[in-house]
């Protein structure tokens, strides 16, 4: 199992991920003999050695099933155990776009933290690509490498426990963008920018708190980064209601006057007397018939009147519509990203 490959079967010792619902999974190693509980019952490790991901289990006690998923940088996220404040997917996806990152790039990221954008940046960068990321805390450093080590991904990434603001990197021009996510990510720019290589690079710091990004600001725009900007992701959910609208208003219907092909309007008033002569016979022989079709126009009239007056009378129509909330909440942070370049 690996987080950059896929594997068609659940093998002993690999990490899987367990979907009991929306917005409700889990995680767990697979080991033989040993048994995970869940709130439809018991799923037995043996029972999945051998199965293909994406099965659907029943637990044991006969309360309900499970499915078993391969793990991805999306679903770890979501299931993670927590040792940090984490960044989520809305934001991942944002930093990945900004850092202009695709395989083979060379990634700095302060600090490691629960190892969340780690793991995205790794598939990112995969299969010949290279993470160096630092974490002044020794404990949370040992368990990202065996985090790493444990989902095949261990080769990609070096994990060094450094305080970055008091010592920096430790590394000159060899990576294509730098990631921050610390207290005082301004105390870094410089480091950073020594990191990063010769033609320059992407830098982004993820900073919960406005007055940080102004600090940040001012003291990239002094190191000569460029393009410096300032995103918020946050997700809106649409509330899908049927509401009445209104019926559209057409205007009026504009009549215009025909002519016969191949005579001209202006020969219409220069008629000669004969032709005048046998219109009034016409026009006499017409009335008769005008009398006796005005029953007959009069309904015509009424009904069209009746049509007219059922249209404007018309309410309107019930659509589907998306709804946006009053009041929209769930910031994380702020990103802030920059361009150096050192032509």
């Amino acid at each position: 199992m690996s987080f950059i490959s896929y594997s068609e079967k659940i093998r002993e010792k690999d990490t899987v991920i367990l979907y009991l619902g929306l917005d409700d999974t889990l995680t767990f190693k697979v080991k033989a003999g040993n048994t995970h509980q869940t709130k439809y019952g018991a799923v037995r490790h043996s029972d999945l050695i051998g199965k293909r991901y994406g099965t659907k289990v029943t637990c044991v006690g006969g309360k309900g099933w499970v499915h078993v998923l391969h793990p991805t940088p999306e679903l770890w996220t979501i299931t993670l155990p927590h040792r940090t404040q984490i960044i989520y997917s809305i934001d991942i996806s944002m930093i990945t776009l900004q850092l202009d990152l695709k395989p083979g790039s060379v990634v700095c990221e302060s600090g490691t933290g629960s190892c969340s954008l780690s793991h995205a940046l790794i598939r990112t960068i995969a299969p010949n690509g290279h993470l160096y990321s630092f974490d002044y805390h020794n404990q949370r450093v040992e368990k990202a490498r065996q985090e790493f080590d444990d989902h095949g991904i261990g080769h990609l990434v070096t994990v060094e426990c450094r305080d970055v603001c008091k010592d920096g990197f430790g590394l000159d021009h060899i990576a294509d963008a730098v990631f921050l996510d610390l207290p005082c990510p301004y105390d870094v720019i410089e480091a950073a920018k020594r990191t990063l290589k010769a033609p320059g690079g992407r830098m982004c710091s993820f900073s919960p708190c406005i007055e940080q990004v102004q600090k940040t600001c001012e003291k990239m725009s002094g190191c000569g980064f460029v393009e410096i900007t300032t995103i918020e992701c946050i997700a809106r959910n649409y509330d899908v209601k049927t509401v009445q609208l209104p019926a559209p208003d057409m205007g009026p219907v504009e009549t215009e006057t025909r002519t016969q092909p191949g005579i001209n309007s202006n020969d219409i008033s220069s008629e000669t007397p004969e032709k005048e002569t046998n219109k009034r016979k016409l026009d006499s022989e017409s009335d008769s018939v005008t009398e006796t079709s005005d029953s007959a126009c009069k309904t015509k009239k009424v009904d069209s009147e009746q049509e007219v007056k059922g249209h404007k009378s018309l309410s309107g129509f019930n659509s589907k519509c998306g709804i946006l909330p009053k009041e929209t909440t769930g910031h994380t942070g702020f990103l802030t990203v920059a361009s150096l370049y050192t032509f």
